[in-house]
């Protein structure tokens, strides 16, 4: 476990691999700066073999809690002690608060995605929408259609449709939703299912930095006039599949809105303050932040 600590004040963090993509530690670490908070946000790259141990080295340390990225937000469940009701409804975890030597499990990313969408939530309603991915991303982004946006039908394409089934039988299961089809990844029917959907979301790591240049979607549509493209990818903040949608004059919505909302959740969760969202977004403009993530991986690799 690759981690990077500092020895005073209350520590907090990241785990997740890889983790040298995540603008979180920047965000946190603005945050409690600006409100003189003395706490600190650390980093620790986990591969999955090593989940539980990670867990049990975070509490020894004292840790206050963590954010958990991918591939960790569904294994990490095993080892939770106590689930939010959202968390065990999603099934998936993001934010951890390490309680009376209790770890104690929260998803956040459902505030992230519901605040991103909340502009258009009239356009969504009773209307079809298309997610991309069946992981921890894309539980939180259909747990909270079904429960702020009212879709008329979820299409989950993904390439391992045995994962996307296992998700479809546990929002049923759940949330007696059974309006989800599946739809695998390059078949031919991703295209016409794309077509029917108001609302398009990628919830996966397709075209995330270091691989900005991959598009998720293989379908060809000439015009997405009227239909909504949002991708929980934040870094670049304008993906190629946000950008190809919108040459084709889709509404694009970037990562970066769902980023900054569940991090003011997850703040909350861990120091009883709500962040000071405007003033943290003020000191962080997405273009700066991109440069030095940037520069940050230059300094590593050389």
């Amino acid at each position: 476990m690759k981690r990077s600590i500092k020895s005073h004040g209350k520590l907090v963090g990241l785990i997740g691999h890889p983790i040298s993509h995540s603008w979180s530690p920047m965000i946190h670490e603005t945050a409690f700066k600006i409100t003189n908070q003395d706490y600190h946000y650390a980093t620790f790259d986990v591969h999955p073999k090593n989940l539980r141990e990670a867990l049990k080295g975070l509490m020894a340390l004292g840790i206050v809690g963590c954010n958990v990225t991918i591939p960790h937000k569904e294994a990490v469940m095993e080892f939770i002690d106590e689930l939010s009701a959202d968390a065990r409804l999603v099934g998936a975890v993001n934010t951890i608060h390490i309680e009376n030597d209790s770890l104690v499990g929260y998803n956040t990313d459902i505030d992230g995605v519901v605040e991103a969408l909340k502009p258009y939530r009239e356009q969504i309603a009773d209307q079809s929408v298309t997610v991309f991915g069946a992981g921890g991303g894309a539980r939180a982004a259909v747990y909270s259609l079904i429960s702020y946006y009212h879709p008329a039908q979820i299409f989950v394409i993904n390439r391992d449709v045995s994962r996307a089934e296992l998700m479809k039988k546990f929002f049923s299961d759940s949330q007696n939703y059974n309006n989800l089809k599946v739809v695998e990844l390059h078949n031919l029917d991703e295209g016409n299912v794309i077509e029917s959907s108001r609302l398009v979301i990628n919830a996966t790591s397709v075209g995330m930095s270091p691989s900005p240049d991959e598009n998720v979607m293989t379908a060809d549509p000439k015009d997405l006039e009227g239909k909504i493209f949002f991708d929980l990818v934040y870094n670049p903040v304008e993906t190629r599949f946000l950008r190809d949608a919108r040459k084709k004059n889709a509404t694009t919505v970037s990562g970066i809105d769902m980023l900054y909302n569940q991090a003011a959740k997850s703040f909350e969760i861990w120091t009883g303050m709500s962040m000071p969202l405007d003033k943290v977004r003020a000191k962080l403009d997405p273009r700066f932040i991109a440069a030095r993530v940037t520069a940050r991986r230059k300094t590593v690799v050389h």
